[in-house]
């Protein structure tokens, strides 16, 4: 591509239908690590090129589990791809984030256990820093983007991603209260890791849908509940991104970029070539 896109988008698919997006362009990827779940669309918003992933696929057809984040990631990369906001529904662990907030989480906790959690491997071993796994400058520009929709926004939290498809038990649901989580779903792990990976700046746009299901006097989560507050949700993270590609700086070097400088712990001679070309992308 010639130009990289301004910004990159990761979503369900209702959230590239933008009115003002002009210039609508769909690419189909191959990566090393297969098919993304859906094209890429790319557009012109603000007169800034913009590109957005269907996380679920077009008609949302992969569970949490299914979900290709490596190939999703690495056609990001494919395509100059620098910073990627990721728009994901949760539930909330506390009382004062409320269904229809949003939470622009710092921290993270990785509770899932079958997915594939980094490009490396196969003869290279890596060790990636994720003390902080959020890009901080990106998260401040996400939090007055959504802050300008009027929206009540909360500036961080934990963000504890679990396995599902199925929603959590009472018994898991309190327990993750006890250990400090403020929300809870299915998708940032190991998407933000593999963003760090790729020298991306990554920040997770979440928005609450409900309370899970430890709450006394609500209900516990159904899907139903879910996509009923997921539509007006859906409306405002829409127009928080405008906000976000008006007010997002030019891209400059930000550290994020750097994580993978002095990590591959594996001697250059010893890592096959197949692997060695496979992950060149990501040290650009």
């Amino acid at each position: 591509m010639k130009e990289s896109p301004f910004l990159a988008v990761i979503g369900g698919s209702g959230i590239y239908q933008f009115p003002a997006l002009t210039e609508i362009k769909t690419i189909e990827i191959d990566t090393p690590y297969g098919k993304p779940s859906s094209p890429l669309v790319v557009g012109i918003l603000h007169e800034k090129k913009v590109a957005f992933l269907a996380r679920h696929g077009i008609g949302h057809i992969f569970s949490p589990t299914e979900v290709n984040y490596r190939a999703n990631i690495y056609a990001l990369k494919m395509i100059g791809a620098h910073r990627v906001v990721s728009i994901s529904a949760c539930g909330s662990l506390r009382e004062d984030y409320e269904p229809g907030h949003f939470v622009i989480p710092n921290q993270l906790f990785d509770f899932t256990k079958h997915r594939s959690s980094s490009f490396f491997g196969e003869g290279m071993v890596v060790h990636i820093g994720s003390a902080d796994p959020y890009c901080d400058d990106l998260r401040k520009s996400v939090i007055k983007a959504v802050k300008q929709t009027n929206t009540t926004v909360h500036d961080a939290g934990v963000y504890i991603t679990i396995e599902g498809p199925r929603f959590s038990t009472k018994a898991e649901s309190n327990l993750f209260r006890e250990w400090g989580m403020s929300i809870i779903g299915m998708t940032a792990s190991p998407e933000a890791f593999l963003a760090r990976e790729a020298g991306m700046c990554y920040a997770t746009m979440a928005h609450v849908t409900d309370y899970d299901v430890w709450h006394m006097t609500e209900k516990p989560v159904t899907v139903e509940m879910v996509l009923k507050v997921m539509k007006k949700n859906t409306h405002n993270a829409q127009t928080a991104i405008q906000n976000l590609v008006e007010i997002l700086p030019s891209v400059s070097h930000c550290e994020c970029w750097d994580a993978l400088k002095n990590v591959v712990l594996t001697d250059p001679r010893r890592i096959p070539q197949a692997t060695t070309e496979k992950t060149s992308i990501l040290f650009d």
